[in-house]
């Protein structure tokens, strides 16, 4: 008999499979994070399936049919895999509100492309025990509010906003108009991180895995700072620059 490989813990947490336990989710109001089609198919339901996700904001992702084999657990997803969200995303208003009930400064975590789960659970882990008021990604190219995330954050997800939209060089500029000072992490940055000034209104950009923040990203925020690099390497894990950063404003506040 042949073994059947193992499916990894990250694809398999929260997924729902075929068509019509993809449907129903939909239809009962299930928080789903991304749907997952199969590339080609020209099936009227799977059509269907896509066109109510899309009205509904989730993102549809298609891919080869030998992905979705990969992730499926069932082994009969008939085309269409769900990955369910552990909550509902919150607004930015949500995270604004939240500060001003708490009658403090907003402090904002914006996570520019994080896919790994781990480094955005770890991040969204940090920003609740820094007493930040929420945490911002982007629809695409992000990971989400998954099974795997939840668990990274030691269960931070439930207590900490996270807000979902769908272009954050728009997001940076509302933000600003706000009132928000927006500090970005660059190696590059033209002030060290301890000059900054974080005790007001401030949102602390994080940039992606492997390539940072995006032009337009940067181009949005009013600083870039930089933390002082000592060894042989020139940069940290996303998770371990939000830690510094979102400590920094704390120490600052608490002065």
């Amino acid at each position: 008999m042949k073994e059947r490989r193992p499916i990894p813990q990250a694809e398999a947490d929260g997924l729902i499979e075929g068509r019509n336990a993809v449907t129903e989710a939909l239809r009962a109001g299930t928080p789903i994070d991304k749907i997952f089609l199969a590339r080609g198919e020209t099936d009227a339901t799977l059509g269907h399936i896509a066109a109510a996700a899309r009205d509904k904001g989730i993102v549809v992702v298609e891919c080869d049919r030998r992905k979705l084999d990969f992730m499926s657990r069932t082994h009969s997803h008939q085309g269409v895999i769900a990955q369910a969200a552990v909550r509902e995303y919150a607004s930015v208003d949500d995270i604004l509100n939240a500060a001003r009930e708490k009658g403090e400064p907003p402090l904002i975590v914006v996570c520019d492309e994080l896919s790994d789960p781990h480094n955005l659970g770890a991040v969204i882990r940090t920003a609740e025990c820094a007493g930040a008021h929420g945490v911002i990604i982007p629809k695409r190219r992000s990971a989400g509010l998954t099974a795997v995330v939840a668990k990274t954050s030691a269960g931070a997800v439930s207590h900490l906003p996270v807000a979902r939209v769908p272009n954050l060089p728009a997001l940076l500029k509302e933000l600003k108009a706000e009132g928000v000072w927006v500090f970005g992490t660059a190696a590059g940055g033209d002030r060290l991180l301890y000059d900054a000034d974080l005790k007001g209104p401030a949102a602390i950009v994080i940039g992606s895995e492997g390539d940072g923040m995006g032009r337009l990203v940067a181009e949005n925020c009013d600083f870039l700072v930089r933390i002082p690099m000592k060894g042989k390497l020139n940069s940290l894990n996303a998770s371990a620059a939000a830690a510094i950063l979102l400590y920094e404003a704390v120490r600052q506040r608490m002065g």
